[in-house]
């Protein structure tokens, strides 16, 4: 008898394990994965007004062109006017001829002046009369060992990450209440927002903000949807403009080809697919991403052996994508 149950309980764990190996093979989460084959497609978002914050590179550029090509009209805001404007002719020459001039609004915009939130709501309000979709994705990551870090680097770096990206969306929220709409808050968070990233303590911690902030108001305000989006190592110019340790100090790297990074278009795609089916949460990445990801969320105690096994070196090696 007890080599029998010994044998069920064997054969359990192996069952969930080669399910979980075959999921962490996909480059997202096993929900997006089953959504992009028979959920809502993007499409379906068509006529819709998506702000996008730090849209002018990177995963923002990406995700306005791919709802772009799904006739989505777009507000696309950032620092850098120029680029913005660049982006604003890509995604009007990828929409197929369903999108003018007019349904693409370029923002120039510093997230860090909360108290001018409100004024360049407005100036949305004023070009298309409502915002639909507020997609927080301006930001910026960081390198730097945990104790090395200058306490105003941490200030600096939630002053962006959280504090800018909570006063925009509560200016947001607001709208959606007096207006009686089921608006929907996108936020762009983190592989590190699930599980802690190594030397990027406080970038770790601004993500993990952002999911308890979100989660309290989506439990608050039921009739408000609230996607959080947490990429893996992406193919951007991300490491050029991080944060270090030092205030002021930029990290002013790049991205190698041979890093094992999944591609900026890719990630806008799946990006776009989240916000058309308002998932909770979604992540994506390349293996082995997926599979950290899977025991740091749903097995705790199964990550500490296993981050004993495989070692910080190696760790480090992933978060690098090397």
């Amino acid at each position: 008898m007890a080599f029998f149950f010994n044998f069920v309980a064997i054969s359990f764990f192996l069952y969930h394990l080669v399910r979980l190996i075959m999921w962490a093979m996909l480059d997202s989460d096993i929900e997006l994965f089953f959504l992009s084959k028979l959920g809502r497609p993007i499409s379906s978002l068509r006529g819709k007004v998506v702000w996008i914050t730090g849209a002018s590179s990177g995963i923002g550029r990406d995700l306005a062109i791919a709802l772009a090509r799904q006739g989505v009209k777009l507000c696309i805001s950032a620092r850098n006017i120029s680029e913005l404007l660049k982006v604003k002719q890509a995604c009007i020459a990828q929409s197929n001829g369903s999108l003018g001039p007019n349904d693409v609004y370029v923002l120039e915009m510093d997230m860090l002046h909360l108290n001018h939130h409100n004024d360049y709501f407005n100036m949305v309000l004023d070009h298309f009369k409502t915002v639909d979709i507020l997609v927080n994705n301006a930001g910026r990551s960081q390198r730097a060992e945990w104790g090395s870090i200058n306490i105003k680097v941490d200030r600096e770096l939630f002053e962006l990450d959280v504090f800018a990206v909570i006063n925009l969306s509560r200016v947001a929220l607001n709208f959606f209440a007096r207006n009686s709409m089921k608006g929907h808050l996108v936020v762009t968070s983190s592989t590190a927002g699930l599980i802690g990233a190594p030397n990027s303590g406080t970038y770790t911690g601004a993500k993990h903000a952002l999911h308890g902030y979100f989660e309290a108001l989506r439990n608050e305000y039921p009739n408000v949807h609230v996607t959080m989006f947490c990429p893996g190592p992406t193919a951007t110019n991300f490491l050029q403009e991080c944060f270090t340790d030092t205030p002021g100090a930029k990290y002013n790297q790049t991205v190698q080809p041979t890093d094992r990074r999944m591609t900026s278009e890719r990630c806008g795609h799946l990006y776009a697919l989240a916000i058309a089916n308002k998932t909770h949460l979604s992540w994506v990445g390349t293996f082995p991403i997926n599979f950290l990801l899977y025991i740091g969320c749903y097995y705790p105690n199964l990550k500490r052996v296993l981050l004993k096994i495989v070692g910080m070196e190696r760790l480090q090696r992933v978060r690098d994508s090397r």
